[in-house]
């Protein structure tokens, strides 16, 4: 039979003299024939796949681009027939360079030259904000400096402005006057040297300006008593005192503590006799003193 298919697709002088029915049928037999792969025809096209996908399997170190895969697959196209064969090479085709194009795209990625840009663009982030760090600290620690200066400035003339010989302070608050001085009355031997300053037992007793502490003891009708020299010759007196917070020599400065509101002496309630005599001699008033020495009123100052 397959004798009669190979006579019948040559053309004779024999098979031109046929009639024209004959002529006809042996024609459909031939497209037939065309029209139906062959199984030799179906082997090539799996060896062309085959290829195709070899050579794009190894486009990334065999071929050198997708072009180089795609040429392989038309070459296995060419070695076959057209016709329904042709749908198949283009969709191997279309596989194929999907495929290299996703192989290119692995070969980009694995591209030593781009990994480095990458870890240099890394490099250059890191540089620049080690360098704004850098220079934010920097900024922070001037800040922290002027304010340490400044502190310092401020803390420096406050000492000096505590220090200094001229600074007075009224010597307790919360007070209010119950004698004068020059007043007379049964309650002293002779006129009243000094101003009082009735107040609770405890309130605090201050040194009215800078200076040494020459007397602190027990001082008879005077109670505890407290003296201080300043820095002009006046010494000021602080009498009838519940306790002592100095030492004689110890410097102090306006507004130290030098004791506490008492009852202790010659006196009928708690408060404090202050004294002021020029020099060490005898007592002065002390109001118009600390008007004129301090600019305070001890009338309203308290």
């Amino acid at each position: 039979m397959s004798q009669h298919r190979a006579a019948g697709d040559r053309v004779t002088p024999g098979n031109a003299a046929r009639k024209p029915g004959a002529g006809r049928h042996s024609a459909k037999h031939r497209v037939a024939r065309r029209n139906t792969p062959s199984s030799t025809q179906i082997v090539g096209l799996t060896a062309a796949l085959a290829a195709a996908a070899g050579a794009v399997g190894f486009s990334h170190s065999s071929l050198a681009s997708p072009t180089q895969a795609n040429t392989a697959v038309n070459l296995a196209a060419l070695s076959l027939d057209t016709g329904q064969q042709l749908s198949g090479i283009t969709t191997a085709r279309i596989q194929a360079r999907q495929l290299a194009t996703r192989d290119s795209s692995r070969v980009q990625l694995a591209d030593p030259t781009n990994a480095g840009k990458k870890q240099a663009a890394a490099n250059k982030l890191a540089t620049q904000r080690a360098v704004k760090l850098a220079a934010t600290q920097t900024q922070t620690a001037k800040q922290a400096n002027a304010l340490k200066l400044a502190k310092a400035k401020a803390d420096l003339a406050e000492k000096k402005a505590r220090e200094s010989a001229t600074r007075c302070q009224i010597m307790l608050t919360g007070y209010h006057i119950t004698a004068t001085f020059g007043q007379g009355g049964s309650r002293w031997a002779h006129q009243h040297t000094g101003l009082d300053f009735a107040a609770p037992v405890g309130t605090k007793i201050g040194s009215v300006m800078k200076g040494v502490v020459i007397f602190a003891d027990w001082a008879g009708p005077y109670g505890r008593q407290v003296q201080v020299r300043h820095e002009d010759g006046t010494v000021t007196w602080y009498n009838h005192m519940s306790k002592f917070s100095v030492s004689v020599g110890e410097t102090v400065y306006a507004g130290d503590q030098v004791g506490a509101v008492g009852m202790t002496g010659n006196t009928t309630g708690p408060h404090l006799h202050f004294e002021v005599r020029p020099g060490g001699g005898d007592p002065i008033d002390p109001a118009p003193w600390l008007r004129n020495h301090c600019g305070l009123d001890p009338y309203t100052a308290g």
